[in-house]
């Protein structure tokens, strides 16, 4: 005969039990929220429709056609395009979608499909299945380079450390000075080249997937769910939270109230990047006024950005003229951090007429030429991110 179970018995067991219900529906929670990728758009699988939309391309970019009918951006950031549609520039620089079987760039110049699928530009009024004697094959551009310097006809990067201080209160950051001809040449990307939480790689690897010259690491968007987030002219969130960065295509970079906007609206006045962290370290040559009470967001795990911390921010001197600013910190005797006011400062000093807070702490990171530059937390190691802003 079984032995019934006492009362307390019973209480015990459902106590058990329901607190273990408990912890596995937090550990779920913390998994989901934390650990688990939640990707909501793949880049290597991303198609972009053509029939009514305008995009803008670099001069160096090339098409491949393929037999699908739809536009798709390739992990290398190659466009394939159907044999069945075309694309003629306009004068502003847009490519349209049209019903020619010529694509057209600039009046002087084709572009027809190659048997391999390539898709290349020969002069008007040249047989296009000759190739011109003169025409060159494109290739990287020429550049002189020092383990803290790139110079090109194009952009010119100059990388300086500057050390604060004494003992305890010693500060080491390094400041990226960039001079570009188009703001496009400033890039964006993203871990695994995914977009979503919980996605992350190290600042370096980001890097050196996308071939940059430098990088910086960005908002760290993916541990949050809002703000709006524009890359390289793409919208990929449109969720008005805090106050915001946007690149514009004249080469300038403003503040801006996301709540005050779309993401929408940003495209349509030029936006090519927007960035969404914080805060607004100097606006209009003038340091920002909410940096003493500023929040980020106020999700679980958040840690406030006031205090002495590394950093990571970018100023804009002039259009087309930027600065890349890392602070390292949490290392005595290398660097202790900086507080927000100290880093609005550092910007101030260069001239900044804009400057904007990036994501801090162990992620702040800048790499060049295949290298790291600083010490995220006086170590040789960094904390993963989900995605970069680079020069290429």
């Amino acid at each position: 005969m079984k032995k019934k179970l006492s009362k307390k018995a019973k209480i015990i067991i459902s106590s058990v039990g329901v607190f273990l219900l408990i912890i596995g529906i937090i550990a779920y929670w913390a998994a989901d929220r934390y650990l688990i990728e939640h990707v909501e758009i793949d880049l290597s699988e991303m198609k972009v429709p053509v029939a009514n939309g305008d995009f803008t391309v670099s001069p160096s970019g090339d098409f491949q056609a393929t037999p699908s009918g739809e536009l798709q951006v390739t992990p290398s950031g190659t466009i394939l395009i159907t044999p069945s549609s075309t694309l003629q520039a306009t004068a502003s620089g847009n490519l349209k979608a049209t019903p020619s079987v010529t694509l057209k760039t600039t009046p002087s110049s084709a572009v027809k499909a190659t048997p391999s699928g390539i898709i290349k530009a020969t002069p008007k009024g040249d047989n296009p299945g000759k190739k011109p004697e003169t025409q060159q094959a494109a290739g990287p551009e020429k550049y002189t380079a020092t383990d803290t310097s790139y110079k090109s006809d194009s952009k010119t990067i100059d990388i300086k450390k500057a050390v604060t201080g004494k003992d305890d209160d010693i500060v080491t950051y390094y400041v990226a000075d960039i001079k570009l001809t188009d703001i496009t040449q400033m890039k964006s990307a993203f871990a695994k080249n995914k977009f979503g939480r919980n996605i992350i790689e190290y600042t370096s690897v980001i890097a050196k997937e996308n071939d940059a010259i430098l990088a910086i690491n960005g908002d760290y968007y993916g541990f949050r769910k809002d703000g709006i987030e524009i890359r390289n002219g793409m919208l990929f969130r449109n969720e008005p939270a805090r106050t915001g960065l946007a690149f514009y295509r004249d080469g300038s970079m403003k503040i801006y109230n996301e709540k005050q906007t779309t993401g929408e609206e940003l495209l349509k006045s030029g936006v090519w990047h927007t960035i969404s962290f914080g805060p607004a370290l100097v606006a209009d040559g003038k340091m920002g006024t909410d940096i003493a009470n500023y929040e980020v967001d106020t999700n679980f795990g958040n840690h406030p950005i006031q205090g002495v911390h590394p950093r990571a921010g970018i100023g804009m001197i002039d259009k087309n003229h930027f600065v890349f600013v890392v602070v390292d910190g949490r290392s005595k005797g290398y660097s202790k951090g900086m507080e927000l006011e100290e880093f609005a400062n550092v910007f101030l000093g260069l001239g900044c007429k804009t400057a904007y807070n990036l994501d801090g702490g162990y992620s702040a990171t800048m790499y060049f030429m295949g290298n790291r530059v600083n010490k995220p937390g006086g170590k040789e190691k960094e904390r993963g991110t989900s995605d970069i802003i680079y020069i290429k």
